[in-house]
């Protein structure tokens, strides 16, 4: 499957899961929130300001598809593709803040409040809806993510799964108060749930700001690269191996040793052959770069890693 093949279907999921994302949650903040007012819930509420978060989140992920899918020009000639790890980052900062700002309102509410909240039937009634509705908008963005293979659906995907829970802990809270007439719980309840907000920021800001450092969690990714000089005759000794993924494609770098006795048409050949095992071995590569050097070449190694240290499994 070609790069643009490729391109076209991950629009399309992306497309389509923000679709879904915008209009579910939509009608989960809105329900959410004013049965929040009016049954007095912080932890409803809250649990709304969430949802919001998520309208946003689908707003921006359309917007930024287009920027996503332009082709490299003169001044980004690898690309836009980072845009989608930069606006994950943005997101996460964004979920930060309304965890923060939820807890922050809690707090004052627990120490100032009067603690009259009473759970009410359209409240209980909203609440499970939002425990079915997450679920199901959780379910199709782990799909779609997965089938585009795109960091923002599967950081929103984690997020929603993340609701569910939010949800069952404001079920969780009327629960409390109905049963033993502590209102307070309802804020404390509220901050647990804008801390597990804020739980749910970080790990997504991890995950996106590792791609945006070129980092590469997993070490065994790096195997493709020695099976494939190692499927070649006349490859050897693959060192100087970089790979990142952007936006779910590969770009590939390393160098390889060939007998010294080889003419320029050779070794090029044995990196092509190289190339077309490489390709054979991963999908959704976007580039792969191979330095060919002689054998009885001992050059100090400056970054990249080398056959023993994949094998090993060290990427210290």
């Amino acid at each position: 499957m070609s790069e643009n093949s490729i391109s076209v279907d991950k629009t399309k999921y992306i497309k389509l899961a923000a679709i879904i994302a915008l209009f579910g949650n939509a009608a989960l903040a809105g329900s959410k929130i004013v049965v929040g007012l009016m049954s007095h819930s912080g932890a409803m509420i809250g649990d709304g300001i969430d949802s919001s978060t998520d309208v946003l989140v689908s707003i921006i992920t359309l917007i930024i598809v287009r920027i996503l899918t332009k082709p490299a020009d003169k001044g980004h000639p690898w690309g836009h593709r980072r845009v989608e790890s930069i606006t994950t980052v943005f997101l996460s900062l964004i979920i930060f803040f309304a965890g923060a700002q939820l807890i922050y309102s809690s707090i004052l509410n627990f120490i100032h409040g009067s603690h009259d909240a009473t759970p009410t039937t359209a409240a209980v009634v909203v609440t499970i809806f939002s425990i079915v509705g997450n679920l199901a908008l959780a379910y199709s963005q782990f799909k779609l993510g997965k089938l585009a293979d795109s960091a923002i659906i599967k950081a929103n995907a984690k997020n929603m799964a993340s609701d569910v829970l939010i949800s069952v802990g404001v079920l969780l809270g009327f629960i409390i108060t109905a049963l033993t007439g502590a209102a307070y719980a309802d804020s404390i309840l509220a901050i647990i749930i804008g801390g597990w907000i804020i739980r749910t920021a970080i790990g997504i800001f991890a995950e996106a700001n590792l791609e945006l450092m070129d980092g590469n969690k997993n070490i065994e990714s790096y195997q493709v690269i020695v099976d494939s000089v190692n499927a070649v005759e006349g490859a050897n000794t693959p060192h100087r191996a970089r790979m990142r993924c952007v936006s779910g494609f590969w770009d590939i770098s390393f160098d390889l040793k060939v007998d010294p006795s080889c003419s320029i048409t050779e070794a090029h050949a044995i990196a092509s052959n190289v190339e077309k095992e490489l390709k054979q071995r991963l999908e959704n590569i976007y580039d792969i770069m191979i330095h060919v050097e002689p054998s009885d070449d001992n050059s100090d190694e400056a970054y990249g890693l080398s056959e023993d240290d994949i094998i090993s499994g060290d990427n210290k």
